[in-house]
């Protein structure tokens, strides 16, 4: 399958949930006169979910989809450069696919914004910026995908990328030694194991184990130095918890390789873009 085809698949649920083929007697009489549609980027924004956009349309049978919307992917704009997008669309398609569209390119895009401000502020002390899975359900993917975009790195897709001992597994297994042990008995031999660390005595007993990725979760500013200064030789250090972009800077430590960031998908702020219809001649 392309990859082209694997964004219109994608996007087929949600045309079903949005319910385009309950009232066959509405949609059939929708006139297919071809008219010009108006795309408007009318805040700052990193354009980002274009393939997902024009799938919509392709899904409900555009052809002739104009593909160099997507050399817009990834472009930064704000209301000084942009400039209006119009393209071509039978009448119906525009019109049924209008929102759900909209609704994809504009969630993406908001996710690629405010990323880019968190990566802005990390690059230039070599901290990758990293998403979680607190993602909405269904829209995971996309939300990864524009993270991407907007200059960030994916942690986990799903549970099973990592290993991954947080303090639920710890409490239950009785400490990091033996939640260790029980991802180790596991036996996947290519599956990393990154753990979950709550405390500088923490941190010291799974260097000893020789566990290459520890996230430091809700850690201050000072028991990370502290840590980088405990940090070994080829082992990855990851800051989380309750990371913002207002207090971010205290954590931009040499000694961090990244700092995972829930809010760049769950509190992303909302870009502004509109579609608008007009008749041609």
């Amino acid at each position: 399958m392309s990859s082209k085809n694997l964004f219109v698949e994608y996007v087929r649920a949600f045309l079903d949930e949005d319910g385009v083929d309950k009232n066959h007697f509405y949609t059939s009489r929708l006139p297919t006169t071809m008219v010009g549609c108006h795309l408007k980027f009318k805040s700052e924004m990193v354009i980002s979910g274009m393939e997902y956009f024009t799938a919509v349309f392709e899904a409900l049978g555009a052809t002739n989809i104009d593909n160099s919307l997507l050399q817009y992917e990834g472009k930064y704009v704000n209301q000084e450069n942009s400039n209006e997008l119009i393209f071509a669309l039978p009448f119906a398609t525009a019109l049924t696919g209008e929102r759900l569209a909209l609704n994809l390119l504009q969630r993406s895009s908001s996710i690629a914004t405010y990323t880019k401000k968190f990566v802005d502020k990390a690059e230039k002390y070599g901290i990758k910026i990293l998403d979680t899975r607190k993602t909405t359900p269904s829209l995971r993917s996309l939300e990864k995908y524009s993270v991407r975009v907007g200059g960030g790195f994916n942690h986990r897709f799903d549970q099973q990328d990592l290993w991954m001992v947080k303090d639920n597994h710890k409490k239950f297994f009785g400490g990091i030694t033996e939640a260790v042990n029980f991802f180790n008995s596991i036996g996947t031999f290519y599956s990393s194991i990154e753990v979950e660390i709550h405390s500088l005595t923490e941190l010291k007993e799974a260097i000893n184990l020789k566990i290459r990725h520890l996230m430091l979760d809700n850690f201050t500013p000072d028991d990370v130095v502290t840590a980088v200064q405990m940090k070994p030789a080829g082992i990855t250090y990851e800051i989380s918890g309750g990371i913002k972009l207002e207090n971010i800077d205290r954590y931009l430590i040499s000694g961090v390789d990244a700092i995972s960031v829930g809010a760049i998908t769950n509190n992303a702020p909302i870009v502004d873009i509109s579609l608008k219809i007009s008749k041609a001649g």
